[in-house]
């Protein structure tokens, strides 16, 4: 299967994001009532640490992780994570929560004052690392994918994990370029 990154994405009124891979996570419930989606979230993950192109990103956000396959994943296969978008090194977008719902992406976190990002936000993943730089697609597709959540949402803040987990996570890091984003 070819990558799919493209210079424009629209967000259904399903909030489904297309063109993109939609491969649905287990891991989501509703978002509270009323509740506007008008921030975004940047992590950054590679599974195992620090190695690109595998399944296991996959894995984790569909419940599928052998604890067998790495060390690390016996650490973290019980986990109930996930997120609404993943772009890989390539610029591929991924996409396993439907914007309208509630991603498991943020966890114990706060923002200017409001518990529970997750009920408000939508959570984007780059396959990466603290420790190198992300790549020109994936900015390409990151930047066409705001818009489009931009267009569709009311969107006020685009934060790292580290702004609304602050001691606790560190993503998406001192590599990651928000100049790119501007």
């Amino acid at each position: 299967m070819l990558p799919i990154h493209a210079t424009m994405f629209e967000i259904d009124m399903a909030g489904f994001a297309n063109p993109a891979r939609h491969l649905l996570s287990p891991n989501q419930d509703a978002r509270p009532p009323e509740t506007a989606v008008d921030m975004i979230v940047i992590h950054n993950i590679s599974l195992p640490p620090n190695q690109y192109g595998g399944p296991g990103v996959v894995q984790l956000f569909t419940n599928q992780l052998n604890p067998s396959e790495h060390p690390y994943y016996a650490e973290i296969a019980h986990l109930k994570v996930s997120s609404h978008f993943f772009i890989r090194r390539s610029g591929e977008l991924i996409q396993f929560v439907n914007c309208e719902q509630r991603a498991w992406h943020a966890g114990q976190s706060q923002w200017q004052g409001r518990e529970r990002c997750n009920d408000y936000s939508v959570g984007i993943e780059l396959e990466g690392s603290d420790f190198e730089s992300f790549e020109d697609g994936q900015y390409a597709t990151l930047q066409a994918l705001v818009q489009a959540l931009k267009r569709r949402y009311p969107i006020q803040h685009i934060v790292g994990h580290s702004d609304v987990a602050p001691g606790r996570k560190t993503d998406p890091g001192p590599f990651f370029d928000w100049q790119r984003l501007a």
